[in-house]
């Protein structure tokens, strides 16, 4: 099995800046996109950033030039930079991973339990 943890959600206010880190741990051959997704109240979950196993990245627009994805795939962890936060930016952020178990190429994801982030205007 394979678990994704995160750490690094808080209240911050409009302006300032959070780090959000996850770690994967468990069983498997490798990990393919780790990104972040976010789900504010009464909306779908969107994706938020993703980077590939080799630093690859994509951005929602709405947080280009404000947040920053990176990894460590000695670690497995990821982590996102968020700056310049805005009162929008306020939602439950989740991990994701696209993870390979075995040496066969087919993918799962996996997500983590979440972590809210509030933006105070």
């Amino acid at each position: 099995q394979v678990q994704l943890v995160e750490s690094g959600g808080g209240l911050a206010q409009a302006g300032g800046s959070l780090r959000l880190s996850c770690t994967a741990s468990g069983s498997f051959w490798s990990i393919n996109v780790m990104g972040w997704y976010r789900q504010a109240p009464g909306k779908q979950r969107e994706l938020v950033a993703t980077i590939t196993s080799g630093s690859s990245t994509n951005y929602a627009d709405s947080v280009k030039g404000r947040f920053t994805i990176s990894r460590d795939n000695a670690k497995n962890t990821v982590s996102l930079q968020v700056n310049s936060l805005k009162p929008e930016d306020t939602a439950v952020y989740y991990c994701a991973a696209d993870v390979r178990r075995s040496m066969l190429p087919a993918v799962d994801r996996y997500w983590g339990q979440g972590t809210q982030v509030t933006v105070s205007s």
